[in-house]
């Protein structure tokens, strides 16, 4: 059979690989969350797939393929009457009963079946091979029972093959449900067929050919830039020139005025149900003229192929706005968790440096700990005699140190976990107040505290006091210390950077001033005394460092419960390998068109 597309060979090559391209990246597109767009992105999505698997695909990897015609039209249209008159005898049931088309019927010659057997073309439809109907068949079409919806939801998603020599070569017609079937499956399957089709041949009469839902598919064959042929039936002969030349207009206003269009006038049906062979001898011979004329189907074929393929960008440029969406309200949402996880994390940083940490518990011990508490109520005035007094720190017999750690602990563990808490619930209430985060947040128990964080949130405040003595044990390395210095232990020492750590006192006030500075002072000398004024300033830099790494792993583990929530939306750079593909399709179109007119003007000359 001759080549019906003679297509550069390359830009085939280039446009297999572009759109199998456009199609990997649109099975990869997500719409997770619930945004104003989400339900058009996923229809376009879904209408993209379809037209590129049911069309645009198979007919570029299978050039030289027979023209699918599809044989449309609204309820009681005649499309099955017009199939059997132009076949020549019965091959689909007509009646009274709706929906009538039960299963759609792909006639082709019979020496073109293998081009239809396998799932070439309509891939998602299974495939049964028909027989000829005999006249009995056809005499009751329309005294049988209606399908139930199981029976219609079964047959909607088969189509039957049927081999009949009347059919010229290189043409395959597809009778079609109706447009406005009552049955949903039907209305779906024939918008499916229609969008798999090379050639549209649409039926209506003359009292319906005005009617809303034909023309909203006409208007999809006009945006498409399809070929189509119209045919209107049931005319009355005196009507014929004043109905057809409004429907000539319609069409013209539309973008169809190249639309052939055929008159298919009243006639009397014989018993079989068939029209005389003279009411659709127009339409034909100009299928037969189509079948025998290679370059009229290759130009029907490239004119639909490439307003496909523009109709396909166009669908996925709908799902690229719907992901644009998404990954803005991702962002959005994502932002109102860094926020409030970092405000609580400012306020655990400032609670543990500002002298907050210092009161209560924590003083008492580090009091009793160092000497007396006389002795710090009267550092207010005498700060200046620290350094006397440190010696005595030494000789003096100081009270475990072990409770000074307790205390610390718990209350820095007490901080962590309010401010961790107050994080949790409101980036809870926040996101509740977006339809997407009310969303992401059903089934998921994000809105308060793992019963473990608490046992975790001690464990941290431990193993950070262990790294302060890891610290003190690294800088302590090769010091000459006193034999008490040495018996007095580690433990004291990363007490006292502790609390040189905690020892800023902008949230204090009055005598607590005086006590916190005091205690810092207290630390600070200590500390200088055994290693130097530099090394305070780095171990304490070092310890702030360690403490804020250990809170940033706490909260960034309750953050990352919101954030995971996410994981369906696609990431930016994703996007933009459907926005690239899509690009290189558009520039597939106006190369195919651009080669396409220069063919037509070399056949011309």
């Amino acid at each position: 059979m001759e080549d019906v597309n003679a297509l550069d060979a390359a830009h085939v090559t280039v446009a297999v690989e572009t759109l199998t391209a456009v199609e990997r990246r649109l099975v990869e597109a997500r719409f997770p969350l619930e945004t104003g767009s989400r339900t058009s992105g996923e229809t376009a999505k879904a209408r993209a797939l379809g037209q590129l698997r049911d069309h645009v695909l198979p007919r570029y990897r299978s050039l030289d393929a027979p023209l699918l015609i599809v044989v449309g039209g609204s309820t009681g249209a005649g499309k099955s009457t017009l199939v059997n008159a132009l076949v020549g005898h019965p091959v689909t049931r007509a009646g009274a009963i709706r929906p009538t088309t039960r299963q759609p019927i792909l006639l082709h010659h019979s020496d073109e079946a293998a081009w239809f057997e396998p799932n070439r073309i309509l891939p998602e439809l299974e495939r049964t091979t028909g027989r000829r109907s005999s006249d009995a068949d056809h005499a009751d079409g329309g005294q049988q029972d209606s399908p139930s919806a199981a029976q219609r939801k079964a047959l909607a998603a088969s189509i039957v093959l049927l081999g009949d020599d009347s059919i010229p070569r290189g043409l395959a017609l597809l009778d079609a449900p109706d447009v406005d079937s009552i049955a949903e499956e039907n209305r779906q399957l024939a918008g499916q067929l229609l969008a798999a089709a090379d050639l549209w041949l649409f039926v209506t009469t003359a009292n319906r050919y005005a009617d809303a839902v034909p023309w909203e598919l006409l208007d999809d064959a006009a945006a498409r830039d399809i070929a189509v042929g119209v045919v209107l039936d049931r005319v009355p002969g005196e009507a014929a020139d004043e109905v057809s030349a409004h429907l000539r207009s319609m069409l013209a206003a539309r973008g169809l005025d190249d639309a052939r269009l055929f008159i298919v006038e009243e006639a009397r049906l014989d018993a079989n149900g068939m029209l005389p062979p003279t009411a659709v001898a127009d339409v034909r011979s100009w299928l037969t003229d189509l079948g025998s004329d290679a370059a009229a189907r290759s130009a029907v074929a490239r004119r639909t192929l490439a307003g496909a393929v523009e109709q396909v960008a166009g669908l996925s440029e709908q799902v690229l706005a719907a992901e644009a969406e998404q990954l803005d309200e991702a962002r959005h949402l994502t932002e109102i968790v860094q926020g409030t996880f970092e405000r609580a994390s400012t306020e655990v940083a400032e609670a543990s440096q500002d002298g907050t940490l210092l009161r209560g518990e924590v003083l008492a011990r580090w009091q009793d700990f160092v000497g007396t508490g006389e002795f710090f109520r009267s550092l207010e005035t005498t700060v200046g005699r620290v350094r006397d007094r440190i010696g005595a720190f030494f000789t003096g017999k100081p009270v475990p140190v072990k409770t000074v750690e307790e205390a610390i602990e718990t209350g820095l563990h007490a901080v962590i976990v309010d401010s961790a808490a107050k994080a949790v619930e409101s980036a809870h209430r926040s996101w509740r107040s977006t339809p997407a985060g009310r969303a992401l947040l059903q089934g998921a128990d994000a809105g308060r505290l793992p019963s473990d964080f608490s046992e975790r949130t001690a464990a941290e405040v431990r193993a950070w006091q262990g790294d302060l003595m890891e610290l003190i044990r690294t800088e302590g390395q090769g010091k000459r210390f006193t034999a008490r210095m040495v018996s007095f232990g580690v433990n004291g020492v990363a007490v006292a950077l502790m609390i040189v750590v905690f020892a800023s006192t902008a949230g204090l006030s009055g005598l607590e001033i005086g006590i916190a500075g005091g205690s810092a002072v207290v630390g600070q000398k200590l500390l200088e005394a055994i290693f130097g004024e530099e090394a305070v300033r780095r171990l304490a830099t070092k310890a702030r460092t360690l403490l804020d790494d250990r809170v940033e792993q706490l909260l960034a583990g309750e953050s990352a419960r919101f954030v995971e929530l996410l994981a369906g939306v696609r990431a930016g750079s994703e996007v933009e390998e459907l926005r690239t593909a899509v690009a290189k399709a558009r520039v597939l179109v106006a190369t195919g068109r651009a080669g396409s007119q220069r063919k037509e003007r070399r056949n011309d000359a």
